[in-house]
């Protein structure tokens, strides 16, 4: 099996040998619910809080390796999504979101682990924008949609996080995040290492929908 999909390029390989990590993450925990319409908008809140910590720690990290190619042929402005989630949080929770909603253990932990990559392996950031930024991509429309429908929103208030401009500018940037990593020159040590990153990102993606959960 690794033999075939070391022969795949980086972006197909990454979706293959996560594709049923994704599956189990978008079907754990709050994730699950939102995608029935079974969210409260309080929880709903405390996901965007604990993804914005998350966010936070991602982008810090992608700006400070800017100057590397290998990063920022990926790290494009239109990808940033964290002053939308701010935006977003403000518009939906009453009150100081910040003191008031809580950071779970589970994201508190991812973004200690993105700081550590930052000072130390900067390459494998790369893993957790893919996980992000072309999720985000792929299935923002349709989660726009969803949340203004289950929380009586209209327009795109409460859901900058998903808007990426119009349907032409979102495909076009699916497409060069795809093809900027496949035109990475990545040995197979450093492949393998992106794709395993990938791997428990997902995983920790399931633990904090799954912690989630049971603090609603």
């Amino acid at each position: 099996m690794r033999a075939m999909t070391n022969t795949l390029g980086l972006a197909a390989r990454l979706k293959h040998d996560t594709r049923s990590l994704h599956t189990q993450a978008e079907r754990s925990g709050v994730m699950a619910d939102l995608l029935r319409g079974r969210l409260a908008l309080a929880d709903y809140c405390a996901l965007l809080r604990n993804l914005q910590a998350i966010y936070a720690a991602l982008e810090q990290g992608l700006d400070q390796h800017r100057a590397d190619a290998r990063l920022s042929r990926l790290w494009q402005p239109e990808l940033r999504r964290l002053p939308a989630l701010i935006q977003d949080l403000e518009r939906l929770h009453e009150g100081d979101w910040r003191a008031e909603l809580a950071l779970m253990p589970a994201s508190q932990a991812y973004a200690a682990r993105l700081e550590q990559l930052a000072q130390e392996q900067p390459l494998l950031l790369l893993a957790h924008a893919y996980l992000r930024y072309l999720g985000d991509l792929y299935g923002g429309q349709m989660m726009a949609r969803l949340v203004r429908q289950h929380y009586g929103l209209s327009g795109g208030e409460g859901t900058a996080f998903y808007a990426f401009g119009e349907a032409a500018e979102v495909e076009r940037l699916k497409q060069q995040f795809r093809a900027g990593l496949d035109a990475l020159n990545l040995n197979a040590e450093q492949a393998d290492a992106v794709v395993a990153e990938a791997c428990e990102a997902f995983q920790r993606h399931q633990q904090l929908f799954e912690e989630l959960q049971l603090a609603a």
